[in-house]
């Protein structure tokens, strides 16, 4: 059965988690997240004075980070459709004394914002939540300026053995039953995530779906032995 990727499931399972997100994102991924964001922005340094769009933010990390990695006041936007989240980011960066980040409700799917405005658009963890992936590239691709470059980072299955079966048994069998046990939630969040990362296409499959989108030059990396990958497009 395919997972159910609804706007309003998914809308609703984020808001009821958004409390404890950050806190699960480290704790299950031993705070490798912080590292695979930090990969993300030096792959895709901001350049010029263009801004920045970093769609599905959640809490912003990825929008912070590519706000720390300017040197120029580039302005960022951090768009998400589950307004909790926008709240705990805003918060963040109020916290942290981040100016030159705004944070937007917006669809991936229909964003609301012309077309080539930003140099960089980025997503990271979110895309494979999009009801229609096809559609958020296409997105991605007109907010884009023309030679700029969408980011996605996401996670996937690693391919090297032993470590693929160890890896594939923590993530289906014992990182659902710690995430419901930390973060109890009514919408099964974290039995989604893995169902959701499994259906997802992974690699070249996605490379081609970013090319069929409109992209050209695209590239991916895969991260901590393939955990997780980023794919680098250019409009």
């Amino acid at each position: 059965m395919a997972v159910d990727k609804s706007e309003v499931r998914v809308r609703g399972m984020f808001a009821e988690i958004a409390p404890r997100y950050d806190f699960m994102n480290h704790f299950l991924s031993l705070g490798t997240d912080v590292y695979w964001r930090w990969r993300t922005v030096r792959k895709v340094r901001p350049q010029g004075h263009a801004p920045i769009l970093d769609l599905c933010t959640g809490t912003g990390d990825l929008a912070l980070a590519f706000r720390k990695a300017s040197t120029n006041g580039t302005a960022v936007v951090g768009g998400d459709f589950c307004h909790p989240m926008l709240v705990l980011g805003h918060d963040k960066a109020r916290k942290r004394e981040v100016s030159g980040v705004t944070f937007v409700e917006a669809d991936a799917q229909r964003l609301p914002f012309p077309d080539d405005m930003f140099q960089i658009v980025s997503v990271a963890f979110g895309l494979r939540n999009v009801t229609d992936t096809d559609r958020g590239l296409r997105e991605m691709l007109r907010v884009c300026q023309p030679g700029g470059r969408i980011a996605v980072l996401e996670f996937s299955m690693p391919t090297l053995q032993p470590f693929r079966f160890a890896y594939g048994f923590y993530f289906r069998h014992i990182l659902p039953k710690i995430g419901q046990l930390l973060a109890r939630n009514q919408q099964e969040a974290y039995n989604y995530l893995p169902a959701s990362v499994g259906e997802f296409p992974q690699g070249e499959a996605l490379a081609a779906r970013m090319r069929a989108a409109g992209a050209s030059q695209v590239n991916y990396y895969p991260f901590t032995l393939g955990v997780a990958t980023l794919y680098v497009g250019v409009k």
